[in-house]
């Protein structure tokens, strides 16, 4: 652990995400954490079960003179994204998160950090151990697998938890109370191809997307960042187009969620073209990087010359793939009309694949209106029909409709003005909540949602506001002792 951290307010939550930090936690690999959470139980004498889907369940007594108040969870998720710099050397599975702290900020190592959502995991412990922190009965839920596909909450069953006010904490902005979210749809590409030899006198080349921001694909999408796969197929399009040029692999892109801030293509160009082919990949990096010079200061397009492949992409199945993943959607596709300044649709083109015969494509749909999240599912059918190919949508799961008479709120709403002055924003948000799942088990619960200041999550410039963290805590003690009675 950063002993640092121990440095920093409040003391018993920057020590949990030392220890989360300390134990690895990618999506769907949180066997390590979900220990140390158990031992954590152990140590303070808190009962801890666990559901047959992965999720624990944390029982505490409300504290002397609190009996009476109404039954509250606070929820947050163990799991994180796993990114690193391309030059950072990894193991998500067996190496210990790096935090650092950085001129107010904590970040990690060129990696994620796991702030999303390790601080809020480490807050809902701290309310326990923290002296003088006053609540009512009391449940922690800790859920799994949040960030590849919500396999918690999908696996959460009715009468597992027994409270009626949920506090989710896994927002990322400080002032803000979240009482809505985004539903969300996967979009999964495939098709197979067949080789054939590269035609004689063809010179081998590398491009290269890197240095772009990527970042949140809900939180992150509305912010005019460039996507690599978009980049790296538009260059593609170009290359085949102008100068006859075939393709030979493609990688660009791998999780759901995050903005694509990488992409890679192999391919090979007529070597009497090659002159003229350099000096377009030159002038192709210039304009987009003019494109994007407010967004993406440190994007890099590089082409370099590699050995030339034996065998290509079959010219047929090459350009239906270049072309699919050209008209696939990207980006914010439509803006709320009932709440200012919040994305309704949004597609995030994830990952894109073309290697050893096989060809694949992941987006992730997000969207508050159901009809529309359905629509735009259609949209990607009818784009892979016309490329002749297989397309699967799953992983659906519902928004959370937002309740502006919500007593939970309302208490927010009023604590948060005592204390800091000021009426924090209501807001909903544009990446999906596990709120919404909740809601269809547990129909009856108050929601809302808030956290600390989280910057870039899901990209290796994630950071997290260490003053925001301490006004997050501070907060969230002032709620608990402000549930209303029964």
């Amino acid at each position: 652990m950063n002993q640092e951290l121990l440095n920093l307010y409040p003391h018993d939550l920057w020590e949990n995400f030392g220890h989360i930090c300390d134990a690895p936690h990618p999506s769907k690999h949180e066997e390590a954490v979900v220990k140390w959470l158990k031992s954590w139980a152990a140590d303070h004498q808190v009962k801890c079960e666990q559901d047959a889907t992965g999720n624990l369940l944390f029982t505490i007594p409300a504290t002397p003179g609190m009996e009476n108040r109404m039954p509250v969870i606070l929820q947050a998720h163990c799991d994180m994204v796993p990114q690193a710099d391309s030059d950072k050397k990894h193991d998500f599975l067996t190496d210990p998160i790096e935090p650092i702290i950085d001129n107010g900020w904590v970040r990690a190592n060129k990696t994620t950090l796991g702030a999303d959502d390790g601080i809020g995991v480490a807050a809902a412990l701290a309310a326990v151990t923290t002296p003088g922190v006053e609540h009512g009965p009391l449940e922690i839920l800790v859920t799994i697998d949040e960030e590849t596909g919500m396999t918690g909450a999908f696996g959460l069953k009715e009468g597992f938890v027994k409270g009626k006010i949920l506090i989710n904490l896994d927002s990322e902005t400080e002032g803000e109370l979240y009482v809505g979210c985004a539903g969300g749809l996967d979009a999964n590409f495939e098709r197979t191809y067949k080789t054939m030899k590269t035609p004689a006198d063809m010179k081998g080349y590398k491009l290269f997307v890197t240095g772009l921001h990527g970042g949140h694909s809900g939180m992150d999408i509305n912010l005019g960042r460039a996507n690599a796969n978009k980049i790296a197929t538009r260059f593609m399009k170009r290359a085949v187009v102008q100068f006859g040029a075939c393709i030979s692999t493609v990688n660009g892109g791998s999780l759901r969620n995050a903005i694509p801030r990488e992409a890679t293509v192999i391919l090979a160009v007529p070597a009497s073209k090659a002159a003229e082919f350099e000096a377009f990949a030159k002038e192709f990096e210039a304009t987009v990087k003019n494109e994007f010079a407010k967004t993406e200061e440190g994007m890099s397009i590089t082409v370099s010359g590699v050995d030339t492949p034996k065998e290509v992409i079959e010219t047929k199945a090459q350009n239906q793939f270049i072309n699919m993943i050209f008209a696939i959607p990207n980006g914010v596709q439509r803006m709320s009309d009932s709440m200012a300044d919040l994305v309704e649709t949004s597609n995030n083109l994830a990952a894109m694949h073309a290697e050893n015969g096989k060809m694949s494509a992941i987006c992730l749909l997000r969207s508050s209106v159901n009809s529309a999240k359905d629509a735009l599912g259609d949209r990607m059918t009818a784009v892979a029909e016309l490329a002749e190919c297989n397309i699967e949508l799953t992983g659906a799961y519902p928004g959370w409709k937002p309740n502006m008479e919500s007593p939970i709120m309302n208490t927010c709403k009023t604590v948060y003005n005592q204390k800091f002055g000021h009426d924090p924003k209501i807001m909903a948000i544009h990446a999906g909540l596990e709120c919404g799942l909740f809601g269809v088990c547990y129909p009856d619960w108050d929601m809302v949602s808030f956290g600390p200041t989280i910057e870039h999550p899901h990209s290796p410039v994630e950071r997290v506001n260490i003053e925001s963290v301490g006004k997050f805590f501070d907060f969230l003690v002032a709620v608990l002792k402000n549930v209303a009675v029964r």
